[in-house]
């Protein structure tokens, strides 16, 4: 039997883009006079449809005319990919660009290099074609990607990404040799050619010099039954988060934080026309224009759903209108198993607040709270888990008076426990990781915690899979080994297993306070002197202050506000 084409598999798979109502859909692009440029993303479409920083590059590029940029889905990566767009071989495009989220995804990226015929490692690509990595991982630690990559974009696409591919377009069709061009443009802006570029690599952000507003919010281009959120428009609401948790790099490497517009959101939405909108933030109710979005779409009977909400924002007001619209599940985030592990992780959590947020939850109707805790902290011991211990069984006091004596919804409760990754670009670049012994431990106890209580249940990451992330996050070039190691031998647990002495020296010690970081050759803008200064707080259990409402300026703890000064001038 013939194999269906891209083109094929989209039209009858429900993967397309959203088009406005009435507008003709795109053909597949004619490459004829213009660059091919192949969008690589890691996973399946399922995967892939419901992330929005790829689609914020194809919407860059399907909008120049020089560029013909289409789509390669890499699953795991173990057969040569089609494009989605045409059906066309990758090894057709002189440029792949390749938008990397998550350390997981090196694996099937350089299993799909290699199913492809394209050499996976650039020493063995004299020559066209050129692999640009981009994502967060561009950013937040490019060294185990190194051995694979040409060059890195590091930050958003929005501030010129645009400007490399139209310059790589000149170079392929004027036959200038790829180490050639790589030398012309080692210097731009945004951009990190290993062994030539001069580090640190300064982040590029599309910053508007007159508002701390995020302009251009991603959206999404394509949407599909098969998404992981089906068929829902996801809109960014924000960018950043400004309550500084000393664990989560997105708290750093997205300074400063920004807010979206209303009126930016309501056209997108307008011109998309969906039946369903998910909201995208790491901070949704620091956003002031939050209800009054969700009431507008209410009133267009347009269907929403929100990420994780902050207990502190998840007020009467807010709460009895999502139950209106029908929300059944809500998600808060406790981090920390005592109130010293929390003033630890700066999370600016209130039990109280946390416990009126819960007993509201159960009194409207609401029949699902996910509930979100961060094990294996470097200065976690038993004592933690015996508070944690008193405070579930408040937890479920709080549910249980909100149910009351009307009761008409049980709301179950889960738990959900993940391990502490200690990131690149946050306070706990210092800390050592927790043994995979002492996570498994730290869940048993969870385990025997909830087991006691009617409609909790416990939900919890693998402990393996934690350390693996914290290896490719944290090494450096010789984090690459690790991948091959994968690649060549069946999988990660094979891989680890080769790389078991590298591993220890990577997770298991503090790191010294001078020792230079493989991630440093990129500046994000936090200082690593106010990092250190957090790390050092952390110790103590000592909190510090999220970021002003009015912006770096009126701060400075950071560095950010001198870092934004020193930005280029357009």
């Amino acid at each position: 039997m013939k194999r269906p084409s891209g083109a094929e598999r989209k039209r009858h798979s429900g993967r397309e883009r959203v088009p406005r109502p009435g507008a003709a859909r795109s053909q597949p692009p004619d490459h004829g006079g213009r660059l091919p440029a192949a969008l690589l993303i890691p996973g399946d479409e399922g995967m892939g449809l419901s992330a929005l920083g790829w689609q914020v590059v194809h919407r860059l590029l399907s909008r120049e005319p020089e560029i013909a940029v289409e789509r390669f889905f890499l699953g795991k990566g173990f057969t040569a990919p089609e494009s989605e767009d045409s059906g066309k071989d990758l090894k057709l495009f002189p440029l792949m660009a390749a938008s990397v989220s998550f350390e997981e995804d090196f694996l099937p990226l350089l299993r799909t290099l290699a199913a492809a015929g394209v050499p996976s490692e650039k020493a063995e690509r004299p020559d066209y074609p050129l692999v640009l990595v981009g994502g967060p991982i561009a950013f937040l630690n490019p060294a185990p990607l190194v051995p694979l990559a040409d060059a890195f974009w590091v930050g958003e696409a929005e501030a010129g990404l645009v400007d490399f591919c139209l310059a790589m377009k000149r170079a392929v069709f004027e036959g200038v040799p790829k180490q050639e061009f790589l030398e012309s443009v080692k210097d731009m802006p945004g951009l990190y050619v290993p062994g030539r570029t001069k580090t640190p690599v300064r982040r590029v952000v599309a910053l508007n010099a007159h508002t701390p507003l995020l302009d251009c919010p991603a959206v999404s281009g394509f949407t599909g039954p098969m998404a992981a959120f089906p068929d829902a428009l996801l809109l960014e609401i924000n960018r950043g988060c400004p309550h500084a948790c000393r664990f989560c790099a997105a708290g750093f490497v997205y300074r400063p934080p920004r807010h979206a517009r209303m009126a930016d959101l309501i056209a997108l939405v307008e011109e998309a026309a969906p039946q369903k909108v998910g909201l995208v933030g790491t901070a949704l109710t620091d956003w002031p224009d939050l209800l009054p979005f969700l009431r507008w779409l209410a009133e267009r009977k347009t269907k929403f759903s929100l990420s994780s909400l902050r207990a502190d924002g998840l007020t009467e007001e807010l709460l009895s209108f999502l139950r209106q619209c029908g929300i059944r599940t809500i998600t808060l985030a406790l981090e920390g198993a005592s109130e010293r592990l929390r003033r630890a992780a700066n999370k600016k959590l209130d039990a109280e607040v946390f416990l009126t947020a819960v007993e509201r939850a159960a009194r409207l109707g609401v029949n699902h709270l996910r509930v979100y805790l961060i094990l294996g902290w470097p200065w976690e011991g038993p004592e933690d888990y015996d508070e944690l211990e008193g405070f579930l069984a408040r937890i479920v006091e709080a549910r249980d008076r909100g149910h009351g004596a009307k009761t008409r919804e049980f709301m179950r409760i889960t738990l959900g426990a993940s391990s502490l990754v200690p990131k690149p670009f946050t306070p706990m670049q210092w800390a050592p990781m927790a043994s995979e012994a002492a996570l498994v431990a730290a869940q048993k106890r969870l385990a025997e915690m909830v087991k006691r209580y009617r409609g909790l249940t416990l939900n919890v990451d693998a402990p393996f899979q934690a350390r693996l992330q914290g290896v490719l996050s944290r090494g450096g070039e010789e984090a690459f080994e690790l991948v091959r190691l994968a690649a060549e031998h069946g999988g990660w647990k094979k891989g680890m297993r080769r790389f078991e002495a590298e591993t220890s020296t990577i997770l298991d010690r503090e790191r010294g306070v001078d020792e230079t970081f493989p991630w440093e050759v990129i500046d994000v803008g936090v200082t690593r002197a106010a990092l250190r200064r957090e790390y050092e707080r952390a110790a103590r259990a000592l909190q510090s202050p999220s970021c002003p409402p009015g912006g770096c300026a009126e701060c400075g703890l950071c560095g950010m506000d001198v870092w934004l000064k020193a930005a280029p001038k357009p």
